[in-house]
Order: structure tokens, then sequence, then C-alpha cells
């Protein structure tokens, strides 16, 4: 039989065009266990969304279904694990995960240990043999096809410091790396500096212009859609805007408060 992975969006597609220099792909993180809202994202046109395991309480099960269901909907699924120990790697990509988003990578060694989890044994890595799950089709795929799944994975690292982001034209040239992610709350908690401080901006700066020479297409995280644009402006490739709580906690407020205006002016009418 032929078999080909079960995400409807292509990832070698994806890379593509977070490489288009015509177009930011646009995707949010999703921290609520529920299939209801991964689906209205997809109906949106949101191109993927990474399902943020480092904070909230995403258990793996809850996991794997986000991916499946975000995957049968046409969106890049991506999952950022809780942290770069490489604990829950093994099983997120044999849930069949689209790629990885490994926080906290903060030199070049770091890049190398979060590459290897990634990439099978004798070509780089140590991932493990796991053709029986989702990801080798629960072993309806042959050994080569569920070993060849492992080359379209998106494999991206996050830099989050002054240190990290200065290594970035070394980092993002570590073996296996093919897209990269600039963590700019945590720069900016780190440094104590804001979003507009002349270091900042030379830090984003320094690290898109190394993306572009290493070829690897780059992007970080806004909360709104002006900030996106704002983004796109800096260089960046693709852009995480808010999450799915965050979206729902916005629209709840503004009709919270429509609400308990239109009630109050009802009340006057009535008095």
């Amino acid at each position: 039989m032929t078999w080909k992975r079960q995400a409807v969006t292509d990832m070698t597609d994806l890379i593509s065009k977070f490489r288009d220099p015509d177009a930011v792909t646009f995707g949010t993180w999703v921290k609520l266990p529920t299939l209801e809202t991964l689906e209205l994202l997809a109906r949106l046109s949101f191109d993927f969304v990474v399902i943020d395991q480092e904070h909230s309480p995403l258990s793996l099960e809850s996991a794997y279904r986000l991916i499946v269901v975000g995957q049968s909907l046409g969106m890049g699924v991506l999952v950022r694990v809780p942290d770069r120990s490489g604990s829950h790697v093994q099983r997120i990509l044999d849930a069949g995960a689209d790629g990885i988003l490994v926080p906290q990578v903060a030199d070049i060694e770091a890049a190398r240990d979060a590459m290897s989890q990634m990439i099978f044994s004798p070509d780089g890595g140590s991932r493990g043999m796991g053709a029986t799950s989702r990801a080798g089709l629960w072993g309806l795929a042959s050994n080569e096809e569920y070993l060849s799944g492992g080359d379209g994975l998106l494999r991206v690292i996050q830099l989050e410091s002054r240190e990290a982001v200065a290594q970035a034209g070394e980092i993002l040239q570590v073996a296996g790396v093919n897209a990269a992610f600039l963590g700019l709350g945590d720069l900016t908690l780190s440094t104590g500096l804001t979003l507009t401080h002349p270091e900042i901006q030379g830090l984003i700066s320094k690290f898109v212009s190394a993306a572009a020479s290493c070829r690897v297409p780059c992007g970080t995280a806004v909360g709104t859609a002006a900030a996106a644009g704002w983004a796109a402006r800096q260089g960046f490739d693709f852009v995480m805007v808010s999450n799915d709580l965050s979206i729902f906690a916005s629209a709840a407020s503004v009709l919270a408060k429509e609400i308990m205006t239109s009630l109050r002016d009802a009340k006057r009418v009535v008095e």
C-alpha cells in the first residue's frame, strides 16, 4: 500500500509558505483541550496551531486528540513541549504531530540535543523506533514509510535570552533545525527591557538577519492583529497571534461590558 502522513497540510508546503516573501503565515497557541474551539480556528483560516504544553495543563492524551482533529481539519499542528528535556518528544512525534517547538534553547549544545530527539539514527539522532504508533499508521505503514515520515517534520527551536540571540547565527546552523522562534516575552522579562528599547530592537534584527542568512524561516508570538502587522514589518515569516483562551476572554470581556451597558440603559428607560 502507499502510505502518507495523515496531516491534510503538507509540512513541506507549510515551510515553503513560511519562506514566502509575499505572505506571513499565522497561527495561534492552543491551551484548551476542547475540540470545538479547535474546529472554529480551522474554519476561520488559521494556517496552523501550536499546542502549548509549556504554559498550560494539557495532558499527552489531550494533545493527541487535538493533533488528530486539527490535522483532519486541514491545519498544521505543532506541539510546544513542556521543556527541552526530551521527555515528551518521542510520544508527541509518534502521535503524528507535524512538528515540535522546543522552548528555552540557550546555546548550540541545547539545539543539538533538541534535534537529536527528533531525528532517527543513524542520521545523527536518537529518536526511537515506534512504527506501530499513529505516525506509523498503527503498523500498517512499512518501516521505511514510518522512518521517511520524520523527514518532513518542523523542528523549531525557541530562543528566549540575550545570550541565545547573540549566538543565533551559529545555533540556527545546527543540523536539523528548519525553523526558529523568538520568545519575546521571556526576552523582555530576562533583560528587564521593553519591546521598544533599542537593545531589544537590535536583538530582534539580529535574530531575523541570522535566520535569513541560514535560510531558516523565523517566527514570534504577539497578542493582537495590529502587533502581527508589526511582526511582519520586522521580517518574521510566521506569527502566533494570541491563544484560544485569551481570544475567548477578550470576546467575553467585550460582550459582558456591552451587556452591562445595555441593561443599565434599559433600567434607566424603565425608571
